[in-house]
């Protein structure tokens, strides 16, 4: 995630600040396209009918995956050790509920 950071700013032309925000807004962006290969998957559209498969939407909530990685790791450079700790508060909260006596 570091190397691929460093290279988008690299690339980047625009000031750290606004570079920092919108590598954030891209999760919306990349949250629609799941959105539009779900309404494709399924054929709700009738207009354009069944244009997507599932692999299409497991390739657009990978990116989204990636994305936010992105702009976790842009906005901290202990991004691993963020998503780790906020992934076992989740497990822990949710798991813990399951596992307990009714």
């Amino acid at each position: 995630m570091a190397a691929l950071v460093g290279w988008l700013d690299r690339e980047s032309a625009l000031p750290a600040e606004q570079e920092r925000l919108l590598r954030i807004l891209k999760l919306s962006e990349e949250a629609g396209e799941v959105a539009q290969a779900v309404i494709g998957a399924v054929g709700q559209n009738p207009r354009k009918g069944h244009s997507h498969s599932w692999e299409d939407v497991h390739a657009e909530l990978c990116d989204v995956i990636v994305t936010a990685m992105v702009a976790l790791r842009t906005l901290t450079p202990e991004a691993r050790q963020v998503f780790d700790g906020h992934l076992r508060r989740i497990a822990g909260r949710s798991l813990g509920a399951v596992t307990k006596p009714s």
